[in-house]
């Protein structure tokens, strides 16, 4: 294979998390079993130094059902407010006419405050399902993949384009990037947010690598990418949201200076040397005792018959429930918000998912896969805390 981001094929495997199922791909009863399996390998590029999957999976299988919802969880809508308001008042606050478009925009969480804020709003979402709850809610959205044939089909620049942890999904990365090149207005400012592979790397979160998830960006690999179809990165600053994510903010190449931020945010990552295979190396034992340590604290709850639930069905739970080999025998149920997961069972483990609301008692043990929301979590079940429910994270964040 050729490096997503520089065509190159000079590579090294980096993380092994061998053979695993679809992790966004939640399953009805009589799909149990009959799930395809594949290698989950992280490999790291020695031209460009972007760490990528080395097997990708067609994005119509992976994208068209997935059951994802943005507006789930308070925390994840208050960082999309705090967004909208940042970009607005440092960008586009005095302009009178302006617009955003929303690559990957789920149930149009994003958008609803840029709509509030006086934006012409249009959503991308693949998952038509989703898509139209979005519409429902009244925020335009087009079920569809964003790539260059569909820009081309809108044919219309935006001040604004926002991609909220998308962009390390593409499989049709070029096109994408030449998209938003060809339809970001002169003045416009690109928003992307992805997942930090430093913040990966240092929080041990293996399981934010999954199959859905096709690139892991540093600031210097997406600079890479950008620089390769006339972006520039000019502003970044890290956020705690997913356990650590970079909020980048790209123009035309040469329209806006580097901030003193974006300059100190590159010295520190060069001096840390995730960019390097090394630090590949280091994060794969890290992982490993990890590992032990879960299975520890598992089996000692088991020796005590304490019941154990999941707590939460996100994505990265399934890799690190199928990598760890926890099942139904562990974990009796997923506890989920989300209603378009009633009577749906975790891929590969076939957990099955509760209902939150529906449950008549709770666990002596949480085991949180939703981990990336620690403090929303503890906030919310305080109650059950002061009764001696026990929440246990198997990621712990810096």
């Amino acid at each position: 294979m050729l490096c997503k981001v520089c065509d190159k094929n000079t590579f090294s495997l980096a993380i092994d998390l061998h053979e695993q199922p679809l992790a966004n791909i939640f399953l009805q009863k009589h799909e149990l079993g009959k799930e395809p399996r594949y290698p989950l390998r992280l490999i790291y590029c020695h031209h460009c130094s972007t760490a990528q999957l080395d097997c990708s999976v067609k994005k119509e299988e992976v994208f068209m059902n997935h059951t994802y919802l943005s507006g789930m969880t308070s925390s994840l809508k208050t960082h999309f407010k705090n967004i909208a308001e940042e970009v607005d008042s440092r960008f586009f606050k005095n302009k009178k006419k302006k617009s955003a478009l929303d690559i990957g925009s789920n149930d149009g969480t994003q958008l609803t405050y840029f709509k509030e804020l006086g934006y012409d709003i249009l959503g991308i979402e693949a998952a038509e399902s989703v898509a139209n709850i979005a519409n429902q809610n009244g925020i335009e959205t087009l079920a569809a993949f964003f790539n260059l044939e569909t820009a081309d089909k809108i044919n219309r620049q935006f001040d604004l384009i926002n991609a909220a942890g998308v962009f390390f999904h593409l499989e049709e990365l070029h096109s994408v990037t030449a998209a938003i090149k060809k339809y970001l207005s002169e003045d416009g400012v690109f928003t992307v947010q992805f997942m930090y592979m430093k913040s990966i790397m240092d929080n041990g979160a293996f399981d934010q690598i999954y199959h859905e998830h096709l690139l892991f960006y540093t600031l210097q690999t997406i600079e890479y990418l950008l620089n390769r179809h006339g972006l520039a990165l000019f502003d970044a600053y890290l956020s705690p949201i997913h356990g650590g994510s970079i909020m980048g903010f790209v123009s035309h190449k040469g329209k806006r200076n580097p901030t003193s931020r974006l300059q100190q945010m590159r010295e520190s990552e060069a001096k840390s040397g995730c960019n390097h295979l090394d630090a590949y190396v280091q994060f794969a034992k890290k992982i490993a005792t990890i590992k032990r340590e879960n299975l520890a604290f598992l089996e000692k709850c088991k020796q005590k018959k304490q019941t154990i639930y999941g707590m939460g069905a996100p994505v990265k739970g399934n890799t690190l429930l199928n990598y760890f080999d926890i099942g139904k025998e562990t974990l009796d149920f997923l506890v989920e918000k989300n209603e378009l997961r009633r009577n749906l069972f975790s891929p590969g483990k076939h957990i099955p998912i509760a209902i939150e609301k529906e449950l008549s008692s709770p666990p002596d043990v949480y085991y949180v896969l939703a981990w990336n929301f620690k403090e929303e979590i503890l906030k919310n079940n305080k109650h059950l805390i002061d009764q001696g429910v026990e929440f246990y994270f198997p990621i712990n964040p810096k």
